[in-house]
């Protein structure tokens, strides 16, 4: 075992001012949930993103990414016995708060486009669920691992069906589609700023909208749902759901860096791209031209058919010289938790893509922290294997209902 330090997936990257905002929170007793820095923060994440067909953004910051899913979920009237269309390669938050609310998620493929929901899979769905009399309540679309979804083709489909999008932007601050920011898309966008997120607040979220009644009705529900009297006076359930004033001071500080943090991620995923293009049977996550990701995680497939070492055994050798790497995410319909729920394919004849990208695909450090000397160290322990013998392993074979 190596006793070098160990290179991490993607940990905090603080920049410094954070402590600032932090201490000034200190300084003012403004430490219980909201404060200056929860409004601040809302408004200045706003102002990041701009406006929608004209209208500016509203925004409510929570506890959680998985909580503004959940609140999102709630305002679009998702309840129980209802469906909920959702991306299926993807991590499980994005789909537990369906299953919370009583509802039944409905799972989509992805594309090889993007790796994102796949635009196919969607009409499908929502032609086969019509002609079996099921309408659909909403859609959870996924941008992964930094990447948004093609939405110029999903917002066209769910217009015609009058379907609302609830975009979920976890993993995608900071990357545009067809020339607009991650988390302008659909009727509801959520934000996650988890620990190894690209900006952080050490845990926390953020709903956005265009409609500023529909994110009043959000804080109001995130806070228990007090009604207007001198007494705490309730009529509707309500949520323990808003974000402190000491995570949102961590949050502007963040806010204020993350161009830089883009900008490096996407270096360190170009520096991997350079490397190992033209190498048989490896594949980095692509790009397609109406998007700018991120690169959040820097993904890759290795076909075991044609390269020199299989996934599995790539991750083995990172995690024995000290560097954390991940499997690409196990798509929800492959989870036991979801046992029994449809899923639509890209392709009905063939494998589902995202089943394909779970077998073979892995996470390599992208960190924007992360020193060249460090993305060398990654960068040697692949090449060694991937000079090596080939080692192929049997992809496994999985089959969507």
């Amino acid at each position: 075992m190596t006793t070098t330090k160990p290179i991490l997936l993607s940990p905090p990257h603080m920049s410094g001012r954070e402590q600032q905002f932090v201490e000034e929170a200190f300084r003012t007793n403004w430490i219980a949930p909201l404060g200056p820095n929860v409004d601040g923060f809302e408004r200045e994440m706003c102002a990041f993103l701009g406006q929608a067909h004209g209208q500016p953004f509203h925004a409510c910051a929570t506890s959680s990414g998985t909580a503004a899913i959940h609140l999102g979920l709630s305002l679009l009237g998702v309840g129980t016995g209802d469906l909920v269309l959702c991306s299926s390669f993807t991590f499980v938050a994005s789909a537990n708060p369906i299953r919370q609310l009583g509802a039944e998620p409905v799972f989509l493929d992805s594309d090889e486009t993007s790796w994102n929901l796949s635009p196919a899979a969607l009409r499908r769905a929502l032609e086969n669920l019509a002609s079996e009399g099921r309408r659909p309540r909403a859609l959870v679309a996924v941008d992964l691992y930094g990447q948004g979804c093609d939405y110029g083709a999903i917002e066209a489909i769910c217009d015609e069906w009058d379907l609302p999008i609830l975009e979920d932007a976890a993993e995608s601050l900071g990357a545009s589609v067809h020339g607009r920011r991650c988390g302008t898309f659909g009727r509801l966008a959520a934000f996650s700023f988890n620990g190894n997120k690209i900006i952080t607040t050490s845990g926390g979220g953020m709903l956005v909208s265009t409609d500023a009644k529909l994110v009043e009705r959000a804080r109001f529900l995130a806070t228990q749902a007090r009604e207007t009297a001198p007494h705490y006076e309730h009529v509707t359930a309500g949520f323990n759901y808003r974000m402190s004033n000491l995570c949102a001071g961590v949050g502007r500080g963040q806010l204020e860096v993350l161009a830089d943090r883009v900008a490096r991620r996407r270096a360190i995923f170009a520096r991997y791209a350079s490397i190992f293009a033209g190498r048989p049977g490896i594949r980095m996550m692509p790009e397609p031209t109406w998007s700018r990701g991120t690169h959040w995680l820097s993904a890759m497939t290795i076909d075991p058919s044609n390269a020199a070492c299989s996934r599995d055994t790539l991750l083995s050798s990172l995690a024995a010289e000290g560097i954390e790497s991940r499997p690409t995410w196990k798509p929800m319909h492959l989870q036991p938790l979801f046992a029994g729920c449809r899923m639509f394919a890209h392709d009905p004849s063939r494998l589902p893509v995202c089943e394909r990208l779970f077998a073979q695909g892995l996470c390599l450090p992208s960190g924007s922290s992360m020193d060249d000397a460090d993305l060398s160290r990654v960068i040697s322990c692949c090449e060694r294997q991937l000079n090596g013998t080939r080692t192929a392993t049997a992809v496994p074979s999985y089959h969507a209902s």
